[in-house]
């Protein structure tokens, strides 16, 4: 009787709760059998929930307005910017696996002690959104992982490689619910939500997918920078925008929101080069590549759209300095098919969809 029992209540017992929830930790070891990794991923956990802690409590705690400095790519520093950015520092120097950090917020490399040292070196925005922050609009984190190259200390050069090399990239967002999506490289897509009750990313959305038709007919784009665009990204958009059923428009602002949407619902990102950012707004190394690597990884195209001299593809960029910035333009055949037969109708030569 006693073991009919303990089968039955192997997930959930008459009283709801959760007797063998599926945490983030015990994925990262059944994935990888890896203790670093899962230290890492830990770490990063521990952040995101300081900082869920820190978003929630920001008006009682007055935290709104800024902090009176900029950041590395000029951007004015909000009070939970700076925050964020100590919070995920003082987590990864301290886990014991890290050699080498990039912040958004920090203009120069952190170089980790050789005492608390380890293999991983990782990227990461701490607060993406963040001017959305006051209006209480969604924030979300970005980070990608690299490990350091065998026998050295770690050095900057280590993050200087294109996407292929990317061991892990994720994202975290901070909303009605606070949701981790990340991938390994070569591996599936993978959802965690939040679990209040018992302080743990639980596993939630297994082996996430775009969706095959294409999803939702949405474009989501700065509408604003419309004149400054090449001719073919001007095209594609007024295609989507007209026909019976043209598509609704749907901007954040915030990157890991309008990514998250499109990654679930489908439709098509946009934030291309123009003639006012020539080399695009995003920084590749982490907002770039990681959101490219999971959008493809889940069976979407994340292209740079035209971008020194060719039409390539996001990962495939090398980034040539920490807070270098790249074009981006994300969503599934379907919509980027419409993004290319608009170069291929300008005479350029776009890259096939399969």
């Amino acid at each position: 009787q006693f073991e009919e029992r303990k089968i039955s209540l192997t997930m959930t017992d008459v009283a709801g709760y959760d007797v063998d929830a599926p945490t983030l930790s015990r994925y990262v070891m059944q994935q990888t059998r890896d203790t670093d990794l899962a230290i890492l991923m830990n770490a990063l956990a521990t952040s995101f929930k300081l900082i869920t802690s820190a978003v929630n409590r920001a008006g009682v705690a007055k935290l709104y307005g800024l902090a009176g400095e900029v950041n590395s790519t000029g951007d004015d520093q909000k009070k939970l910017d700076v925050m964020s950015n100590d919070m995920m520092i003082n987590a990864l120097i301290n886990s014991g696996v890290c050699s080498v950090l990039v912040s958004e917020e920090n203009e120069e490399p952190i170089i980790v002690p050789k005492e608390k040292a380890g293999k991983f070196c990782v990227a990461f925005d701490p607060l993406d959104g963040s001017s959305n922050i006051d209006c209480n609009v969604s924030t979300g984190t970005i980070f990608s992982v690299y490990e350091k190259s065998p026998g050295t200390d770690g050095t900057v050069n280590d993050l200087l490689k294109s996407g292929a090399h990317c061991l892990c990239a994720g994202y975290c967002v901070y909303s009605s619910a606070v949701e981790l999506v990340f991938t390994f490289r070569g591996g599936s897509v993978e959802g965690f939500c939040l679990d209040p009750t018992i302080g743990e990313f639980v596993h939630t959305r297994y082996k996430m997918q775009f969706p095959q038709d294409g999803g939702k007919k949405i474009f989501s784009c700065n509408e604003g920078n419309y004149n400054y665009w090449d001719k073919p990204i001007q095209d594609a958009v007024q295609v989507f925008k007209s026909g019976e059923k043209p598509y609704s428009a749907r901007y954040v602002g915030s990157m890991v929101a309008d990514i998250h949407r499109t990654l679930l619902y489908g439709g098509i990102y946009l934030y291309p080069a123009d003639n006012k950012n020539t080399k695009g707004k995003l920084r590749c190394l982490y907002e770039g590549i990681p959101m490219a690597m999971i959008i493809e990884q889940a069976g979407g195209i994340a292209s740079t759209g035209m971008f020194g001299g060719k039409i390539g593809r996001v990962l495939e960029l090398t980034p040539d300095a920490i807070h270098c910035k790249c074009p981006i333009i994300m969503g599934g055949p379907r919509d980027m098919g419409i993004v290319y037969d608009a170069y291929t109708a300008c005479g350029f030569e776009a890259p096939s969809l399969e």
